[in-house]
């Protein structure tokens, strides 16, 4: 499966970025001078929490990785909104529960806030599009699906209006090859798709850790379509991960640094960004974000 990265999710497990990041979409500031940053990121930059000295059995004990400094990433080639390319879309694949359903929704919400992208959830389909070659039973009885044919024979065939992202989500479990039990989701950045799987996401989770577990994974595997690499630097919605308890030790905030890689090909209003994300965890009932989002505001009031 050419082009395809495999990503033992949960979702950041042994996420890989497609290096030469190809895309038809113009890297911004390139031959421009780089300013200083706004106000604004340095104003928030005091509530980025420095990430210690990494223990064993976490990602950057195992991956020895550089990071990337905002020069570099406006100098490397990545994908922007456009007039032509703006909209980010899921795509439901199979059966779910009205809980499941509801989630979705909630996740199409946040991503339409964290992007201050239109986001759009397209017509669910049905398990029938998985052949049996692309289908197995698990360790645990469990029946799973082939990620990469959802990659390569389902999401590639699709071209909705201005899409500039898409990802799959399933409620059935998902692997990569034969000889592996599972992964949580496998993605191809220089396509811009990805499939999830909600199914390990929501074992031994209420409603409320579900959700904060698919935010997270969606915005992080979407910040890589868009350019972010893993941050090194803080305690980041974009930090690489080794194990589900990883991933719900990281924050579900970006820090400083990768918002301002984010918004300067976005441009949008990040004060405006953050106030929509403090009214969703409120609204949601996700304290740790919305503590997150209310130290932001404070450090930016009456400036």
């Amino acid at each position: 499966m050419k082009k395809i990265f495999l990503l033992l999710f949960v979702i950041f497990c042994s996420c890989h970025s497609d290096k030469k990041e190809k895309t038809n979409s113009k890297s911004q500031l390139n031959s421009q001078q780089i300013l200083p940053p706004q106000p604004y990121f340095t104003d928030i930059q005091v509530n980025d929490v420095k990430l210690g000295k990494p223990a064993y059995g976490e990602w950057l004990f195992f991956h020895k990785e550089k990071g990337q400094s905002f020069e570099q990433f406006v100098r490397t080639k990545h994908v922007v909104p456009t007039k032509e390319e703006n909209i980010v879309y899921l795509k439901p694949i199979g059966k779910f529960n009205s809980s499941q359903l509801k989630q979705i929704e909630l996740v199409r919400e946040y991503l339409q806030i964290f992007f201050q992208l239109d986001t759009r959830v397209l017509k669910s389909v049905s398990n029938d599009i998985i052949p049996n070659h692309a289908r197995r039973i698990g360790d645990v009885g469990q029946e799973q699906f082939l990620a990469g044919y959802i990659l390569t024979d389902v999401l590639k065939k699709e071209s909705p209006e201005k899409r500039i992202a898409l990802m799959a989500i399933t409620e059935k479990d998902l692997y990569p090859k034969p000889e592996w039990n599972y992964v949580f989701g496998l993605a191809s950045y220089s396509e811009k798709i990805a499939v999830s799987s909600i199914y390990r996401m929501q074992k031994e989770a209420d409603f409320n850790l579900a959700l904060e577990r698919l935010l997270k994974v969606c915005s992080h595997e979407i910040g890589h379509m868009f350019g972010l690499r893993h941050c090194i630097e803080a305690n980041c919605v974009m930090n690489g991960s080794n194990s589900l308890s990883e991933t719900d030790s990281h924050s579900i905030r970006l820090c400083s640094l990768c918002q301002r890689k984010l918004n300067s090909g976005f441009n949008y209003d990040n004060v405006k960004r953050l106030k929509e994300l403090e009214k969703y965890f409120k609204e949601n009932n996700l304290t740790d974000g919305l503590s997150l989002m209310e130290k932001d505001l404070e450090k930016i009031k009456n400036k």
